[in-house]
Order: structure tokens, then C-alpha cells, then sequence
């Protein structure tokens, strides 16, 4: 989805736009790296999403089995907690509230069934000295049901290219969300997907903010 397109979906303003965005500036260390790498920032949150409500669950750690992150998995993994002010704010909830619905929609539920959503805010640092990787765990899928990637910013990067795959690994496509809102929603039944490394233009430290939502019939 281009950004002019997600903008015009989910109608957010310059100021809410500006306030989202830079939440991505104060995003603390993931500290859970089995690669040892120090390149990944990151926010976590958990809610309960239907038709029409939303409410933010209690803090809780992310959790993924080997199966679906042979890297990471199977260690429940505390993050900070997303701000309140981008938990509530327009933006988050109007992505809620247009995809729910859709979700409900394409997997024949009963309108108000609850999801199980979380919502991960990702920086990826890089520099001459660390090679910032999006997706360390390679091609893959995230154990739910729909998957939503928005770019947020890219600063001072090249790579980081999208890659699309079936479920049995065959490739299906490659782009690069460029431009800030730019967005995929993924069928992550049907679907594997990871992002290249990425790399400084210049040699100077360089950065790429992604929001990931997701969706899992609870």
C-alpha cells in the first residue's frame, strides 16, 4: 500500500504523524540477540482487538516457538512497554479500527470475535561497525494469523528489501518500502516474509523504523 494510500486509509494528520514518529526515537535496547548483535531497539505492546473495541492487555513478554524464530525462540522476551500517547493515539487505533474489520471479513468470523494483537515498534541501527538486520531470523512467519509492516523511516539506508515467499520457501517478491507509511498486510498462514540487511549510504550511523502489527484469532 503506498503511503499517499495508507494516509488517506487511516487519515492521519502532519502533528500525529510527527508525534508517532518520533516515539521511535526513545525505543530501548533489545537485549535478547542470540546473535549478539546490539543493532535492534524496539517497544512492545499487547491488545485485545475486535470490531468496534480495543483494549490494551497487561504487559507481558513476546513469545515465539523455534518453529517459527529458530534464532530467538522459545524465550519469553520482556520489552519496554509502548508509550501511552502512542497506544492511544489516532494513528495505532485507526489501523485497528479499518483492519479488524477487513480481517474479520476475509476469515469469515463473526464480527467482535476477539484478536490477540500485538504491536512491536523496531528500530535497526547500523554502521561500519554492525550491520543492522531486520529480520535476523531469515525468511520466515510469525506464528499468527495477519501481519501488518509500516515503514516509519529510513535514515541514511540502503537495502533492507522485503522479500515475500510461500510457505514452502519458493520466492514470490521483492520490494523496498521507501517511503515513511508505506505498508504490506501478509497472510502469515500463507505467507513468509523477512527484509535484507541494511546499510550505511555514507558511513555514518544510519537507521530504519518499522511498525509491525499483528493479529491471532484468540
Amino acid at each position: 500500500m503506498p503511503a499517499p494510500a495508507a494516509r488517506g486509509l487511516l487519515g492521519w494528520s502532519e502533528s500525529e504523524w510527527a508525534l508517532f514518529a518520533g516515539s521511535w526515537d526513545r525505543l530501548g535496547p533489545d537485549r535478547y540477540m542470540a546473535d549478539g548483535g546490539r543493532y535492534r531497539r524496539r517497544r512492545h505492546a499487547t491488545f485485545e482487538a475486535s470490531a468496534g473495541a480495543l483494549h490494551r492487555k497487561p504487559h507481558q513478554p513476546h513469545f515465539q516457538s523455534r518453529d517459527y524464530n529458530p534464532l530467538n525462540g522459545d524465550v519469553q522476551r520482556w520489552f519496554d512497554p509502548i508509550e501511552p500517547e502512542v497506544a492511544d493515539g489516532a494513528i495505532l487505533r485507526a489501523i485497528f479500527d479499518r483492519f479488524t474489520p477487513l480481517f474479520d471479513t476475509l476469515d469469515h468470523r463473526d464480527a467482535g470475535a476477539p484478536w490477540h494483537s500485538e504491536v512491536h515498534q523496531f528500530r535497526i541501527e547500523t554502521s561500519p561497525a554492525e550491520l543492522g538486520r531486520p529480520t535476523p531470523e531469515g525468511l520466515h512467519r510469525d506464528g499468527v494469523d495477519w501481519v501488518l509492516v509500516m515503514l516509519i523511516a529510513r535514515e541514511n539506508v540502503a537495502e533492507g528489501v522485503t522479500e515475500i515467499g510461500a510457505d514452502d520457501g519458493t520466492p514470490l517478491g521483492r520490494f523496498t518500502l521507501g517511503t515513511p507509511g508505506e505498508t504490506v498486510v501478509l497472510d502469515d498462514r500463507r505467507i513468509r516474509h523477512g527484509v535484507t540487511p541494511i546499510i550505511t549510504r555514507d558511513g555514518a550511523p544510519a537507521h530504519r523504523d518499522a511498525l509491525v502489527v499483528t493479529w491471532r484469532a484468540d
